[in-house]
């Protein structure tokens, strides 16, 4: 239920930005505004002031402005208040209004996290050193090793983790050029992004790339019971030096090492307020939260240090710029690989898999992960809106574009059918990833060593 409200909060501020957007433009111009909702199908409650009636309908996921004389496929009457009687510059700006709007949410909200609290991960913008290369993985069978770092990923030169993960998504199960430094040689191999379930299945550990996610040894913050960890006398604020002579910096690293050995006995050197000392201890194969299991220790770690910034105004305008644009070139990059069938649609979300998303992201410390997750959803929702197809934003602006250089309206019907068939396309798309939904459902889990 709680995912429920949260994606009803989060989808109702997008609509009613993007609606808004075209409900001022419209005003503007002149165009008599009927009905402003949120949600679709009956009224549940509202107000009319003035020629506009505004409310709150039965279904809250998605909203709509509805103009005078903006049905697909009416005549003109004769109104001038009507949307069709007004000239096509005017109709073309209003459509363009709603997606503009979610562009300037997004980078509103980018703006204040940027100017107040932006936090931050530093390894995800570092250079791609890795820690651990577990055996048997599509990365080993590279020849990179641990403590190698990547120079070159797909189509990036020098390339940070954060580029790593974005450009693996783009290529899954697919081949890349890649390139990684050995001993100071450069070595220049390809590698396959493999994931069998997809997108949704994919990791960089399971690809056997695992980040160096600090310089630092991996610190115990508290010990579970009955584990080995505190069976050895491991205690709160140890820190781990190596296991079996390796210098490991985080608990994917850790944990990846364990199942390569499969459970053998290992030989820990830990800093306990500056004096170090061996302890054996063998690892123990319990559940890691999903329902899977795997080869522990039994410890809940320190996490890596995070960068937060707090930037002046005209700063944080700057890198919101920069991360709402590359946001953007990501999406529309999705998309060109999607009609290049180089992804697969399977990797789309619907309802189910963005309640998913904004339920984790709400449940994560700090306002960062959700505020960043809305300004993402609201370019894809700008983004998509855009696309010229019929019934969208973007196809009504095609329409006009198409009767400004003809200078007369195409056929009345001719238009009421292809709205018609690009509706029943939205709906039987709109099913397709909602089963997507479905099939992904499963039980998220967090990393335990």
């Amino acid at each position: 239920m709680s995912t429920v409200i949260q994606l009803a909060i989060v989808l109702g501020i997008m609509v009613l930005v993007h609606e808004f957007g075209h409900f001022a433009v419209a005003k503007l111009c002149g165009i008599r505004v009927e009905v402003f909702s949120i949600g679709f199908g009956k009224r549940l409650f509202g107000y009319r002031k003035g020629e506009t009636d505004y409310r709150i309908s039965l279904l809250p996921f998605g909203g709509y402005v509805k103009m005078a004389g903006d049905n697909p496929g009416e005549a003109p009457s004769g109104d001038p208040g009507e949307f069709n009687a007004h000239p096509r510059w005017q109709r073309i700006l209003v459509a363009l209004a709603g997606p503009f709007a979610n562009f300037i949410l997004a980078f509103g909200l980018m703006t204040g996290v940027s100017m107040l609290h932006n936090e931050v991960q530093e390894y995800l913008s570092s250079p791609a050193y890795t820690d651990y290369i577990p055996a048997n993985t599509p990365a080993s069978h590279t020849g990179i090793r641990s403590g190698d770092t990547i120079v070159h990923y797909d189509n990036v030169e020098n390339p940070t983790w954060d580029q790593v993960a974005i450009r693996s998504l783009l290529n899954i199960n697919q081949t890349v050029a890649f390139s990684y430094t050995h001993d100071g040689q450069r070595i220049n191999t390809k590698l396959f992004v493999e994931s069998k379930g997809g997108a949704d299945n994919f990791s960089l550990d399971r690809l056997g790339l695992i980040p160096k996610m600090q310089n630092a040894p991996v610190q115990i913050d508290s010990l579970e019971p009955n584990m080995p960890s505190a069976r050895a006398g491991l205690k709160s604020e140890d820190k781990i030096l190596s296991i079996d002579g390796l210098q490991l910096h985080s608990v994917p690293a850790l944990l990846a090492y364990m199942q390569d050995q499969a459970g053998k006995p290992a030989s820990l050197i830990v800093d306990r307020g500056g004096q170090t000392f061996p302890i054996q201890i063998t690892p123990q194969l319990a559940d890691v939260g999903d329902g899977t299991k795997d080869y522990r220790l039994g410890f809940h770690p320190v996490q890596p240090p995070v960068k937060i910034e707090r930037l002046p105004f005209s700063k944080a305008l700057v890198a919101s710029w920069d991360y709402n644009k590359k946001g953007s070139l990501l999406i529309v990059e999705v998309l060109r690989r999607m009609f290049t069938r180089q992804v697969s649609v399977r990797s789309l979300s619907g309802p189910i898999g963005i309640g998913q998303q904004i339920h984790q992201a709400a449940s994560m410390p700090g306002w960062m992960p959700l505020i960043g997750l809305m300004a993402y959803i609201s370019l894809n929702l700008g983004i998509f809106n855009l696309l010229p197809i019929p019934i969208l934003d973007g196809g009504m602006i095609l329409f006009l574009l198409v009767e400004s250089v003809l200078r007369r309206d195409l056929n009345q019907q001719l238009k009421e059918r292809v709205y018609q068939v690009a509706f029943v396309c939205i709906l039987v798309f709109a099913a397709m990833v909602i089963f997507n939904d479905i099939s992904k459902l499963g039980v998220f889990g967090r990393l335990k060593p």
